[in-house]
């Protein structure tokens, strides 16, 4: 359910008629854990939805789910990097947008490493769109960090992390399907969703 709000997060962001590229081309960039999974996820429904993911997973999950994902977008021909181009602008030429997937509010920042250091650097430099899932790869969950990466898009799971207070681009929360007695123990107040839809611009 992450991973389809995810992608109809994106199919609003970046509609298929908005894209600058003739061919719809969308690079998923995934971690090893639970944003990873979402991202996988998430490019597999961008394909039905006919746009042309191609995903870099550099280090993949031992977990059965996660290991399931990955079969599912192999089956939709969904081609698989084996290497992050490390030329900046081979990734602007390819691609229209990039999906952040890689680190999530379960990541200990100080403790980060390659290959993902590296990836970092990296995205950090293209000029194509980025959309981040849940929150923006190298920030901390507390607070942002002007040295991770800055989305256009924020994809927000479930609700918005405190550092995405401070969060200046376009800002989705996704996953309608937070229990209600959770929401009402910590007090989160989530927006209404409209109608049946599983996300809520905010």
């Amino acid at each position: 359910m992450r991973g389809y709000a995810c992608a109809v997060a994106i199919t609003k962001a970046f509609p298929l008629s908005s894209l600058s590229r003739k061919q719809p081309t969308v690079l998923a960039v995934c971690g090893p854990e639970q944003n990873g999974a979402v991202g996988l996820v998430c490019a597999r429904h961008l394909r039905i939805f006919d746009y042309e993911p191609t995903i870099f997973y550099p280090k993949r999950s031992h977990c059965t789910l996660h290991q399931d994902f990955t079969v599912q977008c192999e089956k939709m021909d969904i081609p698989f990097l084996s290497y992050l181009p490390t030329e900046v602008q081979l990734i602007n030429d390819a691609y229209n947008m990039v999906i952040d997937a890689i680190l999530g509010p379960e990541t200990d920042i100080k403790s980060v490493k390659e290959p993902y250091t590296g990836i970092l650097t990296t995205l950090k430099q293209v000029k194509i769109p980025t959309a981040s899932v849940d929150m923006p790869s190298g920030w901390d969950v507390e607070e942002a960090r002007a040295d991770g990466l800055q989305p256009d898009v924020l994809i927000s799971l479930l609700a918005p992390k405190k550092c995405a207070a401070t969060f200046s681009g376009r800002h989705f929360l996704a996953g309608r399907f937070l229990p209600y007695d959770i929401q009402r123990k910590y007090e989160l107040n989530l927006p209404p969703f409209p109608s049946t839809e599983c996300l809520v611009q905010l």
